[in-house]
């Protein structure tokens, strides 16, 4: 796919200046001397270089790209024998946490097309997928316990803009999702530094007031939900900004608009229904019903994509548990929207969601998010996987329960009660 220049864009390129400004200085809060890894599809080359620029305007030491292609990922799908796809490049992943332990930075890009797999054997698509969590596995705990400062931004590809806008022509699309990622990440502001502290301290005060209540599980009543998430003794609510185990406080998703904590893997009970549809390896999954038992989901189906969901949860023991809870507002800008991106960065952030897999350690209290084996004691889950999916809407009550047993009124017809 050829790289546009900036005049054939069909958008303002001044706002790549300003999501890349934003991405440095907010996402990662970079710091001089701090290296950094770029990892984006190739189509999104002219955000990449913006972004290179500034890390080396905030004083960046190295800055490395690794790009991505859609046209070769498929080549593996078409032509890689069955043998080969449970296979992944471990080597590039220990690189990449070896660089993560010497404080190198982490920017990701996604805007590749969402359902690029959709069209291949669900059974090759799941085998690929299980060896690249098992390869990423070191690369993945570096991230999830916060030991260097991390994000993950958009760039709005053809290919995905198609599947977001399909009664538009390609330019028009393109140009549809770029204004819909500008508005969302705060950036067609005349001050998006300035916008996204404003936003920051709305979260906070979010997560404060959840961390004053203290609950011991948080209890779901929606059509089709009927479930309680136990959460992780000592756990501890975060939103947007986070510091991480190298001092320096990030950003990780842009756009963002959750709270959440660690769950206890051995402690959700009941049923869920997904509201959104979760794209996964390419693959559109929707419909999502599970039903929970000590932590565990035992019975699991899906409307469209079930044959992918059911392999996920037999990546490994704790892909069956869950690893995060997360709060959203259904009146947050991406619910108001009224979009489906087909993207998990967006879609988890119109919704009150969960997420299978691997738990963040750094939500919990005092030191131990920095002793794996306190964070199993207390609760907290472990998995080659992390993936989210969306379960709130406009139509769900979440009582927070104490320890005594007592609820309070956390979120009702899927806003913040206590504001």
């Amino acid at each position: 796919m050829a790289v546009l220049s900036d005049e054939d864009l069909p958008f303002d390129a001044k706002m790549l200046d300003r999501l890349a400004e934003v991405s440095i200085r907010v996402g990662l809060d970079l710091q001089p001397g701090q290296d950094l890894i770029i990892t984006a599809p190739v189509e999104s080359l002219p955000l990449v270089r913006r972004l290179a620029a500034e890390a080396y305007r905030n004083g960046a030491e190295v800055v490395t790209t690794m790009l991505s292609d859609d046209e070769v990922s498929l080549a593996r799908f078409r032509h890689a024998s069955d043998e080969s796809l449970d296979r992944s490049a471990d080597w590039v992943f220990e690189g990449m946490a070896r660089a993560f332990d010497n404080n190198t930075a982490r920017l990701a890009i996604s805007g590749a097309n969402p359902l690029l797999l959709s069209g291949q054997d669900p059974a090759r698509v799941a085998r690929a997928g299980k060896s690249m969590s098992i390869a990423a596995k070191p690369a993945m705990e570096r991230i999830t316990n916060f030991t260097t400062n991390w994000n993950i931004v958009s760039y709005p590809g053809l290919e995905w803009a198609k599947q977001v806008f399909p009664g538009k022509e390609d330019d028009e699309a393109v140009a549809a999702l770029a204004e819909a990622i500008f508005s969302i990440s705060r950036v067609d502001n005349d001050d998006p530094i300035a916008a996204w502290a404003a936003h920051q301290e709305t979260l906070t005060k979010r997560q404060g007031w959840l961390n004053d209540q203290d609950f011991q599980s948080l209890h779901y009543t929606a059509p089709g939900t009927d479930l309680t998430i136990g959460l992780a003794d000592d756990h501890e609510w975060k939103g947007g900004s986070s510091t991480s185990k190298n001092g320096i406080t990030c950003t990780p998703n842009i756009p963002t608009e959750e709270v959440f904590t660690t769950p206890h893997a051995q402690r959700v009970e009941g049923t869920v229904r997904a509201t959104k549809p979760l794209v996964h390896q390419g693959t559109l999954i929707d419909g999502i019903e599970v039903r929970f038992e000590g932590g565990r989901i035992v019975e699991a189906r899906a409307d469209e994509g079930e044959e992918v969901f059911l392999r996920l949860l037999d990546t490994d023991e704790g892909a069956r548990r869950i690893g995060e809870v997360a709060l959203v507002p259904n009146s947050s800008p991406i619910s108001s929207s009224g979009l489906l991106f087909y993207n998990t960065l967006y879609d988890e952030n119109a919704s009150c969601h969960i997420a299978l897999g691997q738990c963040y350690s750094k939500c919990f209290r005092g030191g131990i998010g920095k002793d794996p084996e306190a964070v199993a004691k207390a609760g907290g889950n472990s998995s080659n996987i992390h993936v989210d999916w969306m379960i709130g809407s406009g139509e769900l009550d979440i009582d927070g329960i104490s320890k005594g047993g007592d609820r309070t009124p956390v979120m009702r017809k899927g806003e913040w009660a206590y504001e």
